[in-house]
């Protein structure tokens, strides 16, 4: 059954570093963009980073363009974090939808992990 599986997730001061994995079980990311989304407490569900492992192309929120960095190796795909922010906390969650293109809606991502999650805090 095709799933994700993240991790890398924990506790970190605001200013530390992060670095989520993401791993595809029955999917060759090769034909799918992948999205990380975070929901913070109380929040509803953003989209932090797009890659589209065929192009490759990447795009990012802009409250982390530059201080996050999403990249894919063979069949996992990676979000360093770094100079986390008070705001960052959440559990960060990867999907995945067919196609190249990372201007779809929430809805064309089919295939989900279940998260980890992320506290910021000193």
């Amino acid at each position: 059954q095709e799933q994700f599986v993240e991790s890398g997730g924990g506790l970190v001061q605001p200013g530390g570093s992060l670095r989520l994995s993401c791993a595809a079980n029955g999917v060759r990311l090769d034909y799918y963009n992948i999205k990380w989304f975070r929901q913070g407490p109380g929040k509803g569900r953003e989209v932090v980073s797009c890659i589209s492992t065929g192009d490759p192309a990447t795009s990012y929120a802009s409250s982390v363009r530059g201080r996050f960095t999403v990249s894919a190796v063979k069949n996992r795909v990676y979000l360093q974090m770094n100079n986390l922010k008070p705001e960052a906390p959440g559990r960060y969650s990867c999907a995945a939808a067919s196609g190249s293109s990372c201007l779809q809606p929430q809805y064309a991502y089919t295939y989900w992990g279940k998260g980890t999650q992320v506290t910021v805090s000193s």
